[in-house]
């Protein structure tokens, strides 16, 4: 049984509308399916406006979903109580995307990575204390900067601290929502290495949502290419970048920078218009689905 299952996920923003207006409908995320499997690393690719965050932030309900069901380990994470999905919680955890904005500049870094162990009371301050040094350890950082602030370490050293706190109650699952693209290549380089390594150690599953198709190459089992919301190809990551079907899946590999600049390239301009959004995601191969 796959450690999660997301079906038919649909989330829908409405904006405007007042006395006299309904205001208008967004569907940013519509009919998504997919499954992880326990020690998989799941990518879910595609541009800006996608919706592949709003999905990850669905997944874990910091956004409420519209429908669709949400199982992790069997159980359906939408329907849950209040203390359900409290305990629940600490199996699945996120790393955020900019490590500017998602430390709280006011606190310590031995604080931010220890919140997580104070909010499900986790042991008392002396086992909290040892357990935010092992965890500054595990993620390459020195346990002697625990007293300092977020603005005096560098981009690669926040987004190590957002990975601490997020591991700090054993989870299963971290949804990584863009974690290295706000970093310099060099260090995003590592800190793709520090992920891989923490997966094999700790028996993680990632859910890797980005819009980087050279780091997801490098970091994933498979893929999933979302599209106006929606899902339109999915495969082994090989596949798709050997044997794209889709119009928009194809479009993005050929907007893949060269590592030759004097190398030819074919860019493919997409018809927005020829693409039909109605049609279901089939399999045309084993494992290889394509709304087409």
């Amino acid at each position: 049984m796959p450690l999660l299952e997301v079906a038919h996920l649909v989330k829908r923003f409405h904006r405007g509308g007042g006395l006299l207006s309904r205001g208008t409908s967004i569907t940013a995320v519509d009919d998504v399916s997919f499954a992880i499997n326990a020690g998989e690393t799941f990518g879910l690719v595609g541009e800006t406006g996608s919706g592949k965050t709003t999905t990850g932030r669905c997944i874990l309900r910091l956004v409420e979903p519209t429908s669709g069901e949400v199982r992790f380990g069997g159980h359906n994470v939408l329907t849950m109580p209040r203390r359900q999905l409290r305990e629940a919680r600490r199996h699945m955890q996120i790393v955020f995307q900019d490590p500017y904005s998602s430390l709280n500049p006011r606190m310590r870094a031995r604080e931010i990575v220890e919140e997580p162990l104070v909010i499900h009371k986790l042991g008392d301050t002396h086992a909290r204390k040892t357990r935010v040094e092992e965890l500054f350890s595990l993620v390459g950082l020195d346990a002697g900067h625990l007293e300092r602030y977020p603005h005096q370490f560098s981009g690669g050293q926040r987004q190590r601290i957002g990975l601490a706190r997020a591991l700090a109650l054993h989870p299963s699952l971290l949804v990584l929502d863009e974690p290295v693209s706000a970093l310099d290549v060099s260090v995003q380089a590592q800190v793709i290495n520090l992920l891989t390594d923490l997966q094999q150690r700790l028996h993680l599953t990632y859910l890797f949502i980005s819009h980087d198709l050279h780091v997801v190459r490098h970091i994933c089992n498979r893929v999933a290419v979302m599209y106006l919301g929606s899902i339109v190809e999915m495969a082994p990551t090989e596949t798709i970048f050997s044997r794209a079907r889709h119009p928009y899946t194809q479009a993005l590999l050929s907007a893949i920078p060269a590592h030759d600049p004097d190398e030819p390239r074919s860019r493919i301009k997409l018809e927005r218009d020829a693409i039909d959004r109605a049609c279901p995601l089939r399999e045309i191969a084993e494992g290889h689905f394509v709304r087409a």
